[in-house]
């Protein structure tokens, strides 16, 4: 299904809220951060997370898979440490965030979150 990207953002925008408001240690200090966050996992996700799961498959094998969820937390991690306003304080945190953040953009059908 091709979205409207406005529209894409958008959704990715509220499951980045969602996400923020329900894991507890994340905090986002505005809409325009909630934007920002947004947009920049996406393109993390879209150029650099391919790279590493292709350098990290023999522990992704081994981990039956798990370590996918390593990658994701080091994607949320690294947004922070790019976006001012989007705070991540610790590993756990990272976790339950990336988790919550494709569950809600599966719920709602973005596009390029199906990795």
């Amino acid at each position: 299904m091709n979205m409207n990207p406005l529209v894409n953002i958008l959704l990715r925008t509220l499951a980045v809220g969602v996400a923020a408001f329900i894991t507890p240690g994340v905090v986002i200090t505005s809409i325009f951060s909630a934007i920002v966050v947004a947009i920049i996992i996406a393109l993390l996700n879209h150029y650099l997370k391919p790279l590493l799961i292709i350098l990290t498959l023999p522990v992704t094998l081994i981990t039956l898979g798990l370590f996918i969820l390593v990658i994701n937390a080091f994607m949320v991690w690294l947004t922070s440490a790019i976006v001012p306003g989007f705070e991540v304080t610790g590993f756990w945190s990272a976790v339950l965030f990336s988790i919550l953040l494709t569950l809600f953009n599966w719920a709602f059908a973005v596009e390029g979150d199906n990795k």
